[in-house]
């Protein structure tokens, strides 16, 4: 309003009167002391859980895995003959390599479990070229006053919520540190979780908040011993895991059976964020640091395990979906090229079905050829996340890692940032990782330099001057000392591996395997792979 007709407002605006002010001051009273009721009633409460934690009474369960359980659990390292090293058991070298430490450890000495799956490992080679044996050979070069003991528990195929039996496991083995990259393998094996999910989302929220307080565990524990029962009996309903992994795809027929399966795909997310956080709890009760390591994926390089349409795609929709995406072919490598009208047609394809997974692979590659990077990169992610058959990490799941890392003060190596630094136009593929998840030797270095430089950062390491020139010459002569066969051997893996991502396998279900999964993969050069 003008100015004159404001002046005129407030001189004839009414000046409060005499009672506003108290009014105000009976309101705020009124809130002060409501805030103060709330708190002198759960001053009782704060009290007991106080007294709880003095006494160690009604101690949160970490052990225990609502969502599955094991017909068995077996040590994964054990005593040799001459009591003098933990090893891993030729039984369990289906999934790991061997791999020892002593049994009684050193004065001087700074022991380091990492735990993970074949990434940890360092397949499709083995784990004289993973990034945790750079780790320790970086280490040393860093602080050679000092004697480093990196053991390598990556298992292939293996999960989070297998992980945790063993984290409980090493636990005990006198750890400085643990170190947690997991995340490619959690949809391997089937498992429901309709007993979780039929509680709902908010009771299950209330239900995992409440299971931190001592208080609320140790008014649980009465209770069910007032039915004959306890807080460590299995939770009725989950479903039981063999005690070695059984992934779909180590058997004929594994990849028919990923189908488009929301409710599912959100039950493994929730597992995996339970599980993350429950192993990050489990080292800071134990009094051991932990890094996580946000994995790291291929999207550039690594075409989609397997897409489906819609749903409700009528039959028409589909036709005009594959006329659409003929055209757009016929653009890109027919005579009529023009790679604007191609990106304009699998564009109009995607948002026809913006749940087929190879739709966006297509409109990826076509829009970095076009020089569309930041496009491109949107649309390979998009493409990942769609996947039908996910092996590899998907974004609710990075997101995980890096807000626990933030919520609990847990050190963090984002791998995936790592590699996306260093790849042309942030779009990450073979240059770094040899398939779909598993670093390539340069990988696996850069890998443990980031995770030794965060042990300088976090003061756990006092590094001499000039180490990293006497880190790049033992590199050298670790590298060197492989001989043709280890890589012959690791190429070989590898072929079995693509194969093993492509569902072709000759295991039949009932079979008892050797090996891993992928050992069992018919290679590319195979003619049954044909």
């Amino acid at each position: 309003m003008p100015a004159e007709q404001r002046a005129k407002s407030e001189a004839t605006r009414e000046p409060p009167g005499p009672e506003a002010g108290p009014r105000r001051a009976g309101r705020r009273r009124q809130w002060v002391f409501r805030c103060a009721a709330v708190l002198v009633g759960l001053t009782p409460f704060v009290g007991i859980e106080c007294l709880c934690v003095l006494f160690d009474w009604g101690r949160p369960s970490l052990h225990d895995d609502p969502f599955v359980g094991f017909r068995s659990v077996r040590p994964l390292f054990v005593l040799n003959e001459q009591g003098t090293r933990y090893e891993i058991p030729k039984a369990r070298q289906g999934y790991f390599r061997p791999e020892s430490f002593a049994a009684q450890k050193l004065a001087d000495e700074y022991r380091i479990f990492c735990l993970g799956g074949s990434t940890v490992q360092g397949e499709p080679f083995e784990t004289g070229t993973s990034f945790p044996t750079w780790l320790e050979i970086a280490l040393e070069a860093a602080d050679p006053a000092r004697r480093y003991e990196v053991v390598n528990c990556g298992g292939t195929s293996y999960a989070t919520y297998r992980l945790v039996p063993i984290l409980q496991e090493v636990l005990d083995y006198e750890p400085d540190l643990i170190i947690l990259c997991e995340g490619h393998n959690e949809f391997l094996e089937e498992r429901a979780f309709d007993h979780i999910q039929g509680r709902g989302r908010v009771v299950n929220g209330l239900l995992a908040g409440a299971a931190r307080l001592r208080t609320f565990n140790l008014a649980r524990e009465v209770y069910l011993r007032g039915r004959d029962a306890s807080s460590a009996d299995a939770p009725s309903g989950r479903p039981i895991l063999p005690t070695e992994v059984e992934a779909l795809l180590d058997y004929q027929g594994g990849l028919a059976e990923y189908h488009r399966d929301d409710a599912w795909r959100q039950g493994v997310i929730a597992h995996y964020c339970f599980n993350l956080a429950r192993m990050v709890d489990l080292a800071r009760d134990a009094g051991v640091d932990l890094i996580l390591v946000n994995p790291a994926c291929n999207i550039a390089d690594c075409p989609p395990f397997k897409s489906e349409h819609r749903g409700d795609l009528t039959d028409a929709e589909r036709d005009e979906w594959e006329s659409l995406c003929e055209a757009a072919r016929e653009h890109l490598h027919g005579e009529s090229y023009d790679l604007d009208k191609a990106i304009e047609l699998f564009d109009t394809a995607c948002r026809l079905d913006p749940l087929y997974a190879g739709g966006f692979y297509n409109l990826a590659k076509s829009h970095e050829a076009a020089g569309h990077f930041n496009e491109a990169r949107d649309a390979y992610l998009e493409a990942k996340e769609q996947d039908v058959c996910p092996l590899r990490v998907l974004k609710p799941m990075n997101d995980a890692v890096l807000d626990i890392a933030a919520t609990t003060g847990t050190p963090l190596v984002d791998a995936q940032q790592l590699f996306e630094q260093r790849s042309a136009h942030g779009i990450v593929g073979g240059e770094w990782l040899v398939d779909h998840v598993h670093p390539g030797f340069a990988g696996h270095q850069l890998l443990g330099d980031a995770l030794a430089e965060k042990l300088i950062e976090l003061g756990k390491v006092q590094p001499r001057a000039g180490w990293e020139e006497v880190r790049a010459e033992r590199y050298r002569e670790h590298f060197d000392s492989f001989d043709s066969y280890y890589f012959l051997r690791g190429t070989s893996r590898l072929a079995r591996l693509r194969a093993w991502t492509e569902g072709r396998v000759r295991r039949l279900r009932g079979e008892t395997p050797d090996a891993a999964g992928p050992a069992d993969a018919i290679p590319p050069s195979s003619p049954s792979a044909r």
